[in-house]
């Protein structure tokens, strides 16, 4: 990966007008709307900065919650017979184009998870909703699963990530 980026939660102040990640409605989110959302408490942003301060990649984070029955039935049998299991919803992940394909993306994601994994309120599973076949690829490649009937709607149980964060 290139680097060093910095990750730390969006400073509202940051200057986000020359982010491009390719994706218009990205974008235009990161741009416009983030910082009213993180005001509502109805998401939390975090981003990658360079050395030079610019923000070249962002991902969002929410509660959620996911039914027991989107749940592989190995896992969902293991658990109470609530109808939904807490979550942690990568609402956003996107990456300046000109840092694609140098694993940032990655990088992003695992910041999401270890944040997740070790925050104090209790979560069952990281969840995403992928855009499309390939964004569904690339978290398949990182061991998510996709739920019952959904193949872009995708899913990691944290105890996964934290017995990966033992062995490492």
């Amino acid at each position: 990966m290139v680097g060093p980026f910095a990750v730390a939660p969006l400073d509202l102040e940051a200057d986000r007008s020359e982010f491009a990640c390719g994706v218009e409605s990205l974008d235009r989110y990161f741009r416009t709307q983030v910082s009213q959302d993180i005001r509502r408490r109805v998401t939390a942003c975090f981003t990658a900065v360079d050395a030079d301060g610019r923000v070249v990649g962002y991902y969002t984070l929410a509660s959620a919650s996911i039914l027991l029955t989107d749940l592989a039935e190995s896992l969902a049998k293991k658990l109470p017979r609530y109808p939904n299991v807490p979550a942690v919803r990568m609402g956003r992940l996107a990456v300046d184009q000109r840092f694609k394909a140098k694993g940032l993306g990655a990088a992003l994601l695992a910041d999401a998870l270890r944040r997740s994994a070790t925050a104090e309120i209790a979560a069952f599973a990281f969840v995403v909703d992928a855009k499309d076949k390939s964004a569904a690829d690339f978290y398949a490649h990182h061991g998510f699963r996709a739920t019952t009937g959904n193949p872009l709607f995708l899913y990691l149980p944290l105890a996964t990530v934290k017995d990966l964060a033992k062995s490492t």
